[in-house]
């Protein structure tokens, strides 16, 4: 398919058919992320991959229940793809407190959509994650507590469901030419 198809067929999965992902797509869609570009080429990511039974069922009880539960449907996932930030270089850093901007967001969430297309392509599903509990996922991974888990991607099969349509807002309300 042609990458404009890919784009609109992307979906976030929130329901999986419990077939296993190969390590070789998984890290296949890790690489498409780690060629993501980034401020000042920083790559201020660390990816890991939960792929194992027992790990991803840790995960499943303690990272997604409680005030989380919203994504509870992540415990149905094939393996999931934690983001950690890591630190920029230097440059990078200090346009950060100059524009006050979090570069170091805008490159993990681009490496997360490269990461999902890369996934959609293989006909795996993704969901990209954001509300879930840090601690717990912390320490079940072994993450530095000077670290900070930016996103978590659930990775699956699609289970039976029909894809539902996405509504888009008309082209004319988000696109401007040469003026707001």
């Amino acid at each position: 398919m042609d990458f404009l198809e890919l784009a609109r067929s992307r979906r976030s999965i929130r329901a999986y058919n419990g077939r296993k992902i190969s390590r070789e797509d998984l890290n296949l869609c890790v690489e498409a992320a780690r060629h993501a570009p980034s401020a000042c080429n920083s790559q201020p990511w660390k990816f890991i991959i939960a792929d194992d039974p027992d790990t991803r069922s840790k995960i499943a009880d303690n990272v997604f229940s409680g005030a989380y539960q919203m994504n509870a449907f992540a415990r149905e996932a094939a393996a999931f793809i934690v983001i950690v930030a890591e630190k920029m270089k230097l440059p990078a850093w200090v346009g950060n407190k100059l524009r006050r901007t979090d570069f170091r967001k805008i490159d993990i969430g681009i490496a997360c959509e490269h990461l999902a297309l890369q996934a959609q392509e293989l006909g795996i599903g993704t969901c990209i994650l954001g509300w879930f509990n840090e601690k717990k996922l912390k320490k079940i991974l072994f993450v530095p507590r000077t670290r900070r888990i930016e996103l978590v991607v659930s990775m699956g099969y699609p289970g039976e469901r029909e894809l539902r349509e996405k509504p888009m807002k008309d082209k004319n309300e988000v696109i401007g030419y040469n003026k707001y």
